[in-house]
């Protein structure tokens, strides 16, 4: 049932021109959050540690630890290594860098009033996840080809010849153009079915590249209260703010040296815009049982994302003496309907955390350093998706696509559960740190392999009201790519292995 409904669902991007998949959700919701370079140098534990204006994209509450002022700014630069295996063969090398924004913005502090008790308002933003990549893979396919999911479409729908030709601007109505997905007629010239051009058994060089930019950022306004420097809570209310662009070339190649087979090759091509903003809201709590431990508890709110959607799609195909050679078509079809909205519901969080403190005074220049560690539940498969029809009634056929990518990601993924440890040792007014974190595979498919895993080590300097801290963070990345999918065949899928370098530099003041 799962395979039929994801099928259902990626078909019904061809047919209706929406493009919303699970892939979709598990990027707004599966990455290592950013940080300042001094969060990211301890891997994000800083969920109980508090005192770090990253905290608010963590717990909140640790802004409450704040009895003075200070401004931060944290750029950074990314760079992107790729590996890709498909069938068999192997790239590698595939590189791409760019500029990134760590958590930036102003902590207002207030003095501690009558009890000790003090509280503390800030403004952040930060990149929350970068979407620039670019991936790359390719082999030699004698079981499947891209083609089949168009044919099945058809098939599937019963779609007479100006269906076929009209009602899927962005798929198999490009494939039908294009002679890749031919018709089929009984003696008297009626239609009797379609087939594929592409000689499957022979087999085919499959090629798939896709170009990623964009980002997730998130804006945070925070409040976090200290109540005798024994209980900490705060909260905040946030605007993510979405940019995401991806263009696909994926190219089908005869491997055969056979000039009059009919088929050549056949590249289809797409781009994809999401863009919009949204809302969502953090709370948390840290409690200091004794003056050396800290424990922390946070609870995410679902991310709303009012999203805006833009899709076209071009396809080529070479057909040798079929159809004339080469025949390309686009999908500026008259009923096409390329811009959609929607809204997006992201996965809920929960945090528990803990700190031990290394010689725990008053005054934190005498504090030897910390240990702290995060353990996050993120329910991937509670993410969903609704129709934004203003002032209209929603289309059956709207709402039943939305029904069943919600079925499908309940069934395809999973909740996961997350670990952050790093810990930092001060030799005022220099200190050492070193962290890591893993997030594991939000697929329930264990066959699915995926994983994130981050090491981080930096130095910091404090003295004076002034402080600077240097980062390098090394994250692993593995997951996995369909360049399409099949309901009558095993799906087969590219194994991705990501490496990003990560260089962050914070610079603070405090006033």
């Amino acid at each position: 049932m799962r395979k039929f409904l994801l099928v259902l669902v990626i078909s019904c991007c061809f047919h209706v021109s929406f493009c919303q998949t699970p892939e979709d959700a598990l990027r707004s919701a599966w990455f290592i959050p950013n940080g300042t370079a001094r969060s990211m140098s301890i891997g994000g534990a800083v969920g109980a540690l508090g005192g770090d204006i990253s905290s608010v994209y963590t717990n909140p509450a640790g802004i409450g630890m704040y009895k003075t002022s200070e401004a931060v700014l944290t750029p950074g630069m990314l760079f992107n290594s790729n590996q890709s295996d498909y069938r068999g063969t192997s790239l590698n090398g595939i590189k791409r860098s760019g500029f990134q924004l760590g958590t930036s913005g102003v902590v207002i502090g207030g003095k501690p009033q009558t009890s000790n008790n003090s509280s503390a308002f800030s403004i952040a933003v930060t990149q929350v996840a970068s979407y620039n990549n670019h991936i790359q893979y390719e082999g030699l396919n004698n079981y499947s080809s891209y083609s089949e999911q168009y044919l099945e479409e058809l098939v599937r729908d019963n779609a007479d010849l100006n269906a076929a030709a009209n009602n899927y601007p962005f798929g198999s109505s490009l494939a039908f153009f294009t002679y890749l997905i031919d018709s089929l007629a009984d003696p008297e010239g009626n239609l009797i079915g379609y087939r594929s051009l592409v000689p499957v058994p022979t087999g085919t060089k499959q090629q798939y590249d896709e170009t990623d930019k964009g980002g997730l950022y998130e804006l945070s306004f925070a409040y976090g209260a200290n109540f005798s420097d024994k209980l900490y809570i705060g909260g905040d209310l946030n605007i993510p703010i979405s940019f995401y662009t991806q263009d696909i070339t994926y190219t089908e190649t005869d491997a055969t040296e056979v000039i009059n087979n009919n088929f050549s090759y056949s590249r289809f091509t797409q781009h994809h815009t999401i863009d919009g903003a949204g809302f969502n809201a953090k709370i948390g709590v840290i409690y200091r049982p004794v003056p050396s431990v800290r424990l922390g508890f946070a609870f995410h709110s679902p991310s709303f994302l009012y999203l805006s959607d833009d899709l076209s799609a071009e396809m080529t195909t070479n057909t040798e003496d079929y159809a004339g050679s080469k025949t390309s078509k686009s999908s500026d079809f008259p009923n096409a309907a390329p811009h959609v909205r929607y809204t997006q519901l992201t996965p809920y969080r929960l945090i528990g955390s803990f700190v031990y403190i290394l010689n725990e005074v008053q005054d934190v220049k005498k504090q030897k350093g910390f240990v702290s560690a995060d353990i996050e539940f993120a329910n991937h498969r509670g993410s969903r998706y609704w129709a934004t029809y203003e002032g209209e009634d929603i289309p059956q056929s709207v709402d039943d696509y939305y029904r069943a990518i919600d079925d499908v990601i309940k069934s395809y993924y999973q909740g996961a559960v997350n670990f952050r440890l790093g810990g930092e040792l001060k030799f005022s007014p220099i200190a050492i740190r070193l962290g890591g974190a893993y997030y594991s595979s939000p697929y329930a498919d264990n066959s699915l392999k995926a994983s994130r895993a981050m090491l981080g080590g930096g130095l910091g300097y404090r003295d004076r009201g002034m402080f600077v801290d240097l980062t390098f963070v090394e994250t692993f990345n593995t997951d996995v790519s369909f360049p399409y999918r099949l309901a009558d065949k095993a799906n087969t899928f590219a194994e991705l292995k990501n490496q990003r370098a990560n260089v962050l530099l914070t610079f603070g003041i405090k006033f």
